[in-house]
C-alpha cells in the first residue's frame, strides 16, 4: 500500500508524461509535492521503484517510466502552477518520448573517511549534488576519502564516494565498515576463519583483520564523483 506522498508523486509523474513526454524533474516534483527538498523526491521514487511501481530508464537521468498504476484510480495527481494535465492518462511509449536532460538531486555529506588507516567519519549537515544516473534504488550518502590505500580500485584521495545506506555485504564488495563504533574505513569486506578481514587496494598497505563484533557495515560502495581542478 503507498503513501499518500507516494501516491500523489505516480500521479504527478503520469500527467507529465502525458502532457509534455517528458519525466518532471526533481525540482518540479519537489515542487509539487511541496517537499522540503530534492532528497525526500529521491526517497519517494526509490520507494517506488522498489515496489514495481515505476523505473528509471538505463543512461537517462531524468527519464522514468510508470510501470503499473495505484488501484484507487480516482485520486488526483498534484499538479504544477498554469497546468491543465488530467490526474491519470495513458503513458506514452518510451520510445516516443524526447530524449530527457541531465538531472541531479542532493544527498547528504557526511565527511571525510580514510582509504588508508581508519579515521572517523564525521556526521555534518552539508550536501553534494549528484547526477541522479549514478545512484540505484535505496538511501545514499557521500563521503569524501582520504588517502590512497585503495587507489588499485580506482578510488583516489579526494574523490567523493557514494555510499546506498546498507548493514549487510557480501563477501568482495567495498564497504563502509565502522570499527570499534569508533572509526570508519572504506575497504574490501572479507570473511575468513571466523573472523572479518578489511583488504586495501594498495599492495603497500595490510589487511586489517577484527573480531565481527567490532566490524559494522554502514554501506556499500555505489559510484564515485572525482571533481578536476
Amino acid at each position: 500500500m503507498l503513501t499518500r506522498k507516494q501516491h500523489e508523486l505516480i500521479r504527478y509523474i503520469q500527467a507529465k508524461l502525458e502532457e509534455t513526454g517528458v519525466s518532471p524533474s526533481f525540482e518540479e516534483m519537489k515542487e509539487a509535492l511541496d517537499l522540503k527538498s530534492k532528497s525526500g523526491v529521491h526517497r519517494l521514487i526509490s520507494a517506488l521503484e522498489e515496489r514495481g511501481f515505476i523505473r528509471r530508464l538505463p543512461n537517462r537521468a531524468r527519464a522514468l517510466e510508470v510501470l503499473k498504476q495505484p488501484e484507487d484510480v480516482t485520486s488526483k495527481a498534484p499538479r504544477a502552477a498554469n497546468s491543465n494535465a488530467p490526474a491519470a492518462a495513458v503513458i506514452r511509449p518510451p520510445e516516443a518520448r524526447p530524449a530527457p536532460a541531465n538531472d541531479v538531486i542532493e544527498i547528504p555529506l557526511h565527511g571525510r573517511i580514510a582509504a588508508g588507516v581508519p579515521i572517523e567519519a564525521l556526521e555534518t549537515s552539508a550536501m553534494l549534488p549528484v547526477p541522479a544516473a549514478l545512484l540505484g534504488s535505496g538511501e545514499h550518502y557521500a563521503l569524501e576519502v582520504s588517502g590512497d590505500s585503495m587507489i588499485e580500485a580506482g578510488i583516489l584521495d579526494g574523490d567523493y564516494a557514494l555510499i546506498r545506506r546498507t548493514d549487510s555485504a557480501r563477501d568482495g564488495e567495498i564497504v563502509v565498515a565502522l570499527v570499534r563504533g569508533e572509526e570508519a574505513t572504506l575497504k574490501y569486506l572479507r570473511r575468513e576463519n571466523g573472523r572479518v578481514r578489511l583488504d586495501p587496494a594498495n599492495a603497500a598497505y595490510e589487511p586489517q583483520i577484527y573480531d565481527p563484533r567490532e566490524v559494522v557495515v554502514q554501506g556499500k560502495l555505489a559510484g564515485l564523483l572525482r571533481r578536476y581542478h
